[in-house]
């Protein structure tokens, strides 16, 4: 049994509730989904409700808030209004977004120091994070494992200089300590990254849990899948942590402006090259490949740039608007594929 504000509750939520209300229902919180019903948590403890009581169970999300009736009905009242939320593109679907989150106040971007290690996904979760004004946090585990830390370290700090980078051996509890800040009582913190990376670990020493665990596959340090579903956990220091399962795709559902955010070293060459139709395909006085040629932009970042505006273009005007320099940058640049299935995220496992 958890207080209101060990659950996060606070006053953004409290202002959408009137007198009436409050004195007919009471607050509680999803913690956990499954297939036919799903687990709230509230001041009286836990509760399962079956999924059916719900206009569309694939609206609901784990951190979303709910007012119960006080008189002990299993339907609720109502779904209070979002803080915000992380969503992806549903796999094999250009225009159905899939719910990751929901009141999210931090997200841990988790990835290993090993043949796990990707710039390229680290760059699509610090993009959902800014999409949906969360505040992001880089954890490089297995730290201990590593001959040269700093080398990660190096490659993730130019992806975001402000952006925190702590990293850890999660089972060494000085070091989970650093991650203290941002696990404090009312405060929700989400983790995301792939399968094998150490999430797992992560919270059977950061909160009150006890996730399944596996080694990564003998011989190309790939992880393997040991949460299989979206749940809350109580933190030891008072906030809560929620998991996530390893995403084998993910494209972002929404977030131009994420995007823009995650890749402020390219956004501020936009718009600087000598001709305003320039193609950044070497053209003279190109801001963009003067930049890569000087070693100032990495040439991937800015193939990873493209890559997400061309995956965002095709589902919404904003996006089309803002990256036309950027389409015009791609090599040999081809339509968009039609047809029900987008291209395979090669970023991901």
């Amino acid at each position: 049994m958890l207080s209101l504000d060990q659950l996060g509750w606070r006053p953004f939520f409290q202002r959408q509730l009137d007198a009436h209300e409050l004195s007919v229902g009471y607050p509680a919180r999803i913690a956990q989904i499954h297939r036919n019903h799903c687990s709230i948590w509230s001041q009286q403890g836990e509760q399962s409700l079956d999924v059916g009581v719900f206009p569309d169970p694939r609206d609901l999300a784990v951190g979303d808030w709910l007012l119960m009736p006080a008189d002990g009905g299993e339907r609720p009242v109502r779904m209070l209004t979002r803080q915000n939320k992380l969503s992806r593109k549903a796999i094999g679907s250009r225009d159905v977004e899939q719910l990751i989150a929901a009141n999210v106040d931090t997200l841990f971007i988790v990835t290993s120091c090993n043949d796990d290690f990707n710039p390229a996904r680290v760059e699509r979760y610090l993009a959902l994070a800014s999409g949906a004004g969360v505040t992001p946090v880089i954890v490089l585990t297995k730290a201990d494992l590593a001959a040269d830390v700093d080398t990660y370290i190096t490659a993730v700090r130019p992806l975001h200089p402000d952006v925190p980078i702590e990293c850890v051996d999660a089972r060494n509890a000085e070091q989970l300590a650093r991650l203290r800040p941002w696990c404090t009582t009312g405060q929700t913190v989400a983790l995301v990254g792939s399968s094998g990376v150490g999430k797992s670990t992560l919270i059977n020493h950061l909160a009150q849990a006890h996730q399944a665990t596996a080694a990564a596959r003998a011989g190309d340090d790939k992880g393997r899948h040991t949460t299989t579903s979206r749940s809350l956990h109580p933190l030891k220091d008072g906030g809560l942590l929620l998991d996530t399962p390893g995403m084998r795709e993910f494209q972002l559902a929404t977030g131009v402006q994420g995007i823009e955010d995650a890749f402020q070293d390219v956004s501020a060459l936009l718009g600087h090259c000598k001709f305003n139709d320039c193609r950044h395909e070497g053209e003279v006085g190109c801001a963009i490949q003067a930049a890569i040629a000087s070693g100032a932009l990495d040439a991937r970042r800015w193939q990873s740039y493209l890559k997400l505006h061309a995956e965002q273009r095709s589902d919404s005007p904003a996006s089309a608007s803002k990256a036309s320099q950027a389409r015009r940058a791609a090599p040999n640049a081809k339509p968009a594929r039609k047809g029900p299935r987008p291209p395979r995220n090669q970023d991901e496992e």
